[in-house]
């Protein structure tokens, strides 16, 4: 399976930013899809996740702010962020689950300024 993201880029603080994952390489439904992220000296942190049935989870920093969703037809996730925070500055990953086996993709860097 591979992941090609996109979307990232620099925002003031305040702005909103969409980040796109394209899956390619599979056949099979991927049983959950998200987003993680990591800044400098900070730790690998998951943001958001939904399943191929539609179910989400959210970290607290991301709650209010951010909208995970897919189309499963084109295997794609998505992440909605609106209400961008300098602390949001970070490389963003996605990440796939297919059985028991993970999938990452190339980061994408997300700069908010202030």
């Amino acid at each position: 399976v591979q992941l090609q993201a996109s979307g990232g880029g620099l925002v003031q603080a305040g702005g909103s930013l969409r980040l796109s994952c394209i899956a390619s390489g599979s056949s099979r439904s991927l049983n959950r899809m998200g987003w993680y992220r990591q800044a400098p000296g900070k730790q690998h942190e998951l943001i958001a996740s939904i399943t191929n049935g539609g179910s989400t989870n959210y970290a607290d920093s991301a709650k209010g702010r951010f909208t995970i969703s897919r189309d499963n037809a084109k295997n794609t996730v998505y992440l909605q962020m609106n209400s961008l925070k300098p602390e949001d500055t970070s490389v963003y990953y996605c990440h796939a689950l297919l059985g028991l086996m993970n999938y990452w993709g190339r980061g994408t860097l997300v700069t908010v300024s202030s």
